[in-house]
């Protein structure tokens, strides 16, 4: 899966964190208007899930496999 420099960027935020599966990560409000973009897309190619609280976001499997290996 080929994922843009956006996509990437947003997953190296996680990577930062060392964030697992299943755990949530907070977006302040300006990171959110940032990243828009690449956390919908990210999203919907199932690497991320949009949390209930605004602005949390939390990696899936394939998300997580896609961190580590630096996508």
């Amino acid at each position: 899966m080929t994922l843009s420099c956006e996509e990437v960027a947003v997953l190296g935020v996680f990577r930062t964190y060392l964030m697992s599966p299943g755990k949530m990560l907070c977006f302040s409000h300006q990171e959110l208007k940032a990243f828009q973009e690449p956390l919908a897309q990210l999203t919907e190619k199932g690497l991320l899930i949009a949390e209930g609280f605004q602005g949390g976001y939390s990696l899936t499997e394939c998300g997580f496999a896609a961190m580590k290996d630096g996508a």
